[in-house]
């Protein structure tokens, strides 16, 4: 092979680098382009502890506690109340089925 020809080779492979090369810094721009133009997500606020509203809220929840277990004990009383005037008015009932 003559020193000519292995410079002819040389060249042509170099010509192929060249280009390579050149297709590698259009894609590396392209993708700092992309990255550029797409819009960061803004960073999650975070919200200060409110303790009023704590409050509040468990305020609210003691509040409709007792409110449901006074409801809870009025049934119940009157459960029984009925209970006992059933079994009175029963037995006054055959009391004076007996003395007919």
């Amino acid at each position: 092979m003559s020193d000519l020809e292995k410079a002819a080779r040389d060249a042509v492979e170099a010509a192929d680098n060249t280009e390579l090369t050149r297709q590698i810094a259009a894609i590396l721009a392209a993708q700092q382009l992309l990255n550029a133009q797409q819009p960061q997500a803004p960073a999650p606020v975070r919200q200060e502890f409110d303790a009023k509203k704590w409050v509040v809220i468990g305020g609210v929840v003691v509040s409709a506690g007792l409110v449901a277990s006074l409801f809870a004990i009025a049934i119940a009383i009157g459960a029984v109340c009925a209970t006992t005037c059933l079994l009175v008015l029963r037995s006054v009932w055959g009391q004076a089925q007996k003395n007919r």
